[in-house]
């Protein structure tokens, strides 16, 4: 083990101010410090500030020349388009998630059971939509429910099927914008849990199976509690992403038939951005922030919880 010295270059008893430096610097706690110091100016300067000058907006007026305080909340409370946005949002993402976290789970079963040189082909092809970037690929779903060239609309006429209005009418505008979320989504889920499932000891499994336990059985007692912290993480982080989805509605519906498909990214757009009204896009932009932290909370600390126990 290497020892430092303190040279007492005065005589007195005391270390020069060079060799306390140089003291300080070699902690490891500094060091640690020092070279997280470039991230935190990155996080900073991206979400922190950004995040601050939005709050800071949205207690403006419109010509952002004079403070008002919350009344731009306020009003947002007494517009019906507003509270539906909510109701869509939070519809939209519950729907969506769990959509994703099942397809995903069943996925990365059925990977895993493929044997290894077969599982890369597989891997390779499930994340396809996810590494596809989010406008593009939403550009061929449009075009596949485009009502006149739509080629689903084709083959149902093809079989006698009357065609169905996927981007006119509410209730299928909506069931296209979450199918399409989905089919992005699906694969992130798909990664993460694979990765939890190979950290599985195959221990287990032996040890339950020549115990008696079926499939369902060693899912439940075993796959479940051991992926439930991954299971945890990764619904949160979507959670989050799929409350600030832009990309899929502005290309595929812009928020129509009559604003039924609009969330909080989408319909801030529309308010700050398209209507010149900054400080009350701002505000829309905030008004999940402090539940999806609230959330946030709750999730990680039951994480951190259940890692202590293990």
């Amino acid at each position: 083990m290497a020892t430092t010295i303190a040279i007492d270059a005065s005589g007195d008893g005391t270390l020069t101010q060079r060799s306390a430096f140089w003291l300080f610097m070699r902690r490891k706690s500094t060091i640690g410090v020092l070279m997280v110091l470039p991230l935190l100016a990155i996080i900073a300067g991206l979400v922190a500030y950004p995040a601050g000058y939005s709050m800071f907006l949205s207690t403006l007026n419109k010509a952002e020349t004079k403070f008002v305080g919350f009344a731009n909340y306020l009003f947002l409370f007494k517009r019906e388009t507003f509270w539906m946005v909510v109701q869509q949002s939070i519809i939209f993402a519950l729907v969506a998630v769990v959509g994703k976290a099942f397809i995903g789970f069943v996925a990365a079963h059925a990977v895993n059971t493929i044997p290894t040189k077969g599982q890369r082909k597989w891997r390779g092809m499930m994340l396809i939509p996810w590494v596809i970037p989010p406008a593009l690929s939403t550009l061929g779903w449009w075009w596949l429910f485009e009502p006149t060239y739509s080629a689903i609309n084709w083959v149902l006429a093809e079989i006698g099927v009357d065609a169905i209005p996927w981007l006119s009418d509410t209730f299928w505008a909506r069931f296209s914008v979450i199918l399409v979320n989905i089919w992005i989504g699906a694969p992130f889920f798909l990664i993460m849990y694979l990765a939890a499932l190979k950290s599985i000891p195959e221990e287990l499994y032996e040890a339950a199976a020549i115990d008696g336990a079926n499939a369902w059985q060693r899912l439940y007692h075993i796959t479940l509690p051991m992926m439930r912290n991954i299971i945890a993480i990764t619904v949160l982080f979507s959670i989050i992403v799929t409350f600030a989805n832009f990309d899929i509605v502005r290309v595929l519906t812009q928020g129509g038939p009559r604003d039924s498909t609009h969330l909080f990214a989408t319909y801030a757009f529309r308010v700050g951005i398209e209507s010149n009204d900054i400080p009350l896009g701002a505000s829309v932009s905030l008004f999940m922030f402090p539940v999806l932290a609230v959330l946030a909370f709750l999730i990680l600390r039951n994480v951190r919880k259940r890692a202590m126990e293990l």
